[in-house]
This record gives C-alpha cells, sequence and structure tokens, in this order.
C-alpha cells in the first residue's frame, strides 16, 4: 500500500513548477489530489491527466490565492468532490526580483497578498474542514530564513512570516494531531527561475552542491512530512536548498 493511500490532498499554485511536482508525486504515493491554479488551465489539466493517466484521481480548480471567496469554494469543491480533506500545501506564491528602491507598493502588495496573505485564506479555510491528524505543509524559501541574494528584500520577508506563522500555528493545532512544517526551498530549476536564467550565477555560488536543485527533490520532502512517518515532525523548518544556508 502507498504511504498516502485513503488521504486527500489540496494543493495550492499546482499547476506548475514546485506545486505540479509536489501534486505528482503525493498522488504517487496514493492520495487523491486536487490543485488551484491562477491562470493557465491548460497546464492544470495537464497536471490533472497525467496523474489519472497514472491511475491517480485528481481535480483543477481555478482560483486566486489572494481571492478569499475563491479559495472557500475550491476547499469546498474539494472536499465535495473527494470526500474529505486530510493535507493542505500552501505553495502559491511569487517573487518580482528587483532592488527594493526600485519596486512599486502595487508589486509589493501584490507579494504580500499572495505570499502571506493567500497562506492565510488557504489555511483557515482548510481548518474547517481539516481531519485530525492531518498535515499543513508550506512552501516557504530558503531566504526566509538566511538572506543573502539582493532584490529579494520583499519576498524574503514574507517568506520569513511564513516560517514564523508555521511554528506559531503548530502550538495551536497540535491537540488534533495536526502538524504544521514550513518547507524550504533553495534555487530549484522552474520556469520563474531557470537554472539557466539571469538569476542563476549568483544562486549557484552559495550552494554547496554547485548546482540548481529539481522540483522532484522538493516534492519528496513535501511527500516525507505529509506521510505518517513524519506525524512527530511539527513547526519545523526544512530546509531544501544544496547547503546554500549551510
Amino acid at each position: 500500500m502507498s504511504k498516502l493511500t485513503t488521504k486527500v490532498a489540496l494543493v495550492t499554485g499546482g499547476s506548475r513548477g514546485i506545486g505540479a511536482g509536489i501534486a505528482r508525486r503525493l498522488a504517487r504515493d496514493g492520495a487523491a489530489v486536487a490543485i488551484t491554479y491562477s491562470k493557465g488551465a491548460e497546464a492544470a489539466a495537464s497536471v490533472v491527466d497525467e496523474i489519472e493517466g497514472a491511475g491517480g484521481k485528481a481535480l483543477a480548480i481555478q482560483a486566486d490565492a489572494t481571492d478569499a471567496d475563491a479559495v472557500v469554494a475550491a476547499i469546498e469543491k474539494t472536499v465535495a468532490a473527494l470526500g474529505k480533506l486530510d493535507i493542505l500545501v500552501n505553495n502559491a506564491g511569487t517573487a518580482i526580483p528587483k532592488p527594493f528602491e526600485e519596486s512599486t507598493l502595487e508589486e509589493l502588495d501584490r507579494v504580500l497578498d499572495i505570499n502571506l496573505r493567500g497562506v492565510f485564506i488557504a489555511t483557515k479555510a482548510a481548518l474547517k474542514h481539516l481531519n485530525d491528524g492531518g498535515r499543513i505543509i508550506n512552501i516557504g524559501s530558503s531566504v526566509g530564513e538566511r538572506m543573502m541574494t539582493p532584490g529579494l528584500a520583499a519576498y524574503s520577508a514574507t517568506k520569513g512570516a511564513v516560517k514564523m506563522f508555521t511554528q506559531g500555528l503548530s502550538r495551536e493545532l497540535g491537540n488534533r494531531s495536526i502538524t504544521v512544517n514550513n518547507v524550504q526551498p533553495g534555487p530549484i530549476d522552474t520556469d520563474l527561475n531557470p537554472a539557466s536564467g539571469d538569476w542563476a550565477e549568483p544562486q549557484l555560488a552559495l550552494t554547496a552542491l554547485k548546482r540548481y536543485g529539481h522540483v522532484d527533490e522538493v516534492a519528496a520532502l513535501v511527500a516525507f512530512v505529509a506521510s505518517a512517518e513524519a506525524a512527530y515532525i511539527t513547526g519545523a523548518n526544512l530546509t531544501v536548498d544544496g547547503g546554500t544556508n549551510a
């Protein structure tokens, strides 16, 4: 039996990159998986098709992470379609790399709204349905713990906030055996942060392994934290960054 058989997971921002990799891995480990997406219905449908083609069960729901009503509706649809909710992965996020002085207030508001307020919205809505013994897994960032990359000051501040939210919420949910953990990727090769991109060289220089990470390497850690084997891990900030923060 796969580790997550009988479990139902919701991955926000699951149509591409790290989110899609997490959705595919959770499904491969036996979970029924719902994903939300803001734009890119075709990409979301492709993830669902891939999961279902491998014998899994999946659902894609359009919901902008900053739209509270849409997120609440997405969680309701997940429970209605898949029967329950055991795992919430708060993956939806964004970065607008540029010197802070050049950032507009609109850009700063967007980073805050998606990366922090979006986590609050999804978590609050999910807690009404999340089963005891469930899992909340936030996708933070290595720069939320140690900041060495110019141009990401605001982004790192939101991920630092996610780190502390994780620790605080774990204290509130322990009596329900719900674990709350924060997985912090370093430089991961995605379309938003490609290993061949303009920002790659300084990020590579900071790693101990001298390479970008792969989406599947983040997904593997998420899958472990979601499993019964990680039942005694909560309030933790688990970094998968190739030694960037070493």
